[in-house]
């Protein structure tokens, strides 16, 4: 087969859209499938194993980090792309992704597959916090009921995400396919102890560990408040940020106003090569608060490389987390965190069976297996079928 994915997002911008392209076409192409992805240009390029058309884009106001695509380009490929056999167009997000991909389908004779990857409900509260509630939620899923009737078939990372686009009243068929991981997640890297002396942490503290995009719905406050409670009693205990994104700088002056300031460390970006895996592997814990995602797709790779998790369970989260099998789920409460983190640590064989249960748990999430089910999904819809 030959895909045409278009996506707002993809490397070097760091988040779980980018990451479950990179992992899906891995094993399309390990499979013996091409792939073509339509996706803005950034001022930092990529090297890629398959064809990617970098869209001229502009930064957005209120994410700098994210870019917006040119319509007008996109369109223009029309007489180029059409002269590739593409089986079938796969969307991503639902910016102008959504509606470029819609319009070359038509150009293209093509059936039409969307990931929901983008809460948009949470995406709309957090970035425009200025309006009404009620009034984004509305909009919100207006938008998402428009753009998912629109197509021939839904992948949703989740039960839950499923549940709730069915409440929003989405009649096209929606089929729950996960992103899986692939096997750099469970291979253990060199020089992860050599991670905590590069941030100034001793080696025999406990090393708390997010990983993920630096934003407003990742609720990254919740561990903040958390981490100072636990921390008060606890002179041993760090907590490592790593990510980057918009609420970055407003996140570093919050946490400067705690008392145990000093022992909050934000990484900025790592890369997935090498860095990333040093940082969960030199880790203890890996903690996390969102209640906004529609897969959580960290918590699968701290798992992998055999982290307990302590982390709040809503929305996609709750496909992957099963308290006991190397997680202890939390409120979103700063004080029901601290003290389940705190009864954690205090319990060296807790924390011994837990790490034993991670790594086998989060290889039932494997890429490969993942990718073929959802190329079968494609397959029914490829316009040579």
């Amino acid at each position: 087969m030959h895909i045409l994915m278009i996506s707002d997002v993809y490397f070097p911008r760091v988040n779980g859209v980018s990451t479950s392209i990179q992992t899906f076409v891995d094993c399309f192409q390990a499979l013996g499938h091409k792939v073509t992805l339509i996706a803005p240009e950034y001022p930092e390029r990529v090297a890629t194993t398959f064809e990617l058309i970098s869209v001229p884009s502009k930064a957005l106001p209120l994410d700098p980090e994210d870019r917006l695509m040119s319509y007008r380009f996109i369109k223009g490929l029309g007489p180029q792309l059409s002269e590739q056999d593409f089986d079938v167009i796969h969307i991503h997000t639902p910016f102008i992704a959504h509606y470029a991909g819609i319009r070359l389908a038509k150009i293209l004779g093509l059936r039409v597959i969307i990931t929901y990857h983008t809460f948009f409900e949470a995406y709309f509260e957090q970035y425009l916090p200025w309006l009404p509630k009620s009034l984004l939620r509305y909009v919100a899923r207006r938008i998402s009921r428009s753009q998912c009737n629109q197509v021939d078939t839904i992948i949703s990372p989740s039960r839950q995400m499923k549940k709730r686009l069915l409440d929003y009243g989405i009649t096209s068929p929606i089929e729950v396919i996960p992103t899986g991981l692939p096997s750099i997640c469970f291979e253990k890297v060199g020089d992860a102890k050599g991670f905590r002396s590069d941030w100034g942490i001793p080696e025999d503290s406990t090393v708390l560990l997010y990983v993920g995009r630096v934003a407003f719905e990742k609720n990254i406050g919740l561990l903040i408040d958390a981490f100072e409670l636990l921390a008060r009693g606890r002179p041993d205990v760090f907590l490592l940020i790593a990510g980057e994104g918009p609420a970055e700088g407003q996140l570093k002056r919050y946490a400067a106003q705690r008392q145990n300031h000093a022992r909050i460390k934000f990484t900025g970006y790592l890369d997935r090569v090498h860095d990333l895996w040093r940082c969960y592997q030199s880790a203890d814990c890996f903690v996390f608060g969102s209640q906004t995602e529609t897969q959580g797709l960290v918590l699968l790779e701290a798992l992998a490389a055999g982290l307990p998790v302590v982390s709040v369970a809503s929305m996609g989260s709750k496909d992957v987390l099963v308290d006991g099998e190397g997680c202890r789920i939390a409120k979103n409460d700063p004080k029901d965190f601290a003290r389940t983190l705190g009864e954690l640590i205090d319990s060296p064989d807790d924390l011994k069976m837990l790490r034993a249960k991670s790594r086998s748990y989060a290889k039932g999430w494997d890429a490969m297996h993942l990718a073929k089910i959802l190329l079968g999904v494609l397959r029914r819809h490829s316009a040579h079928a």
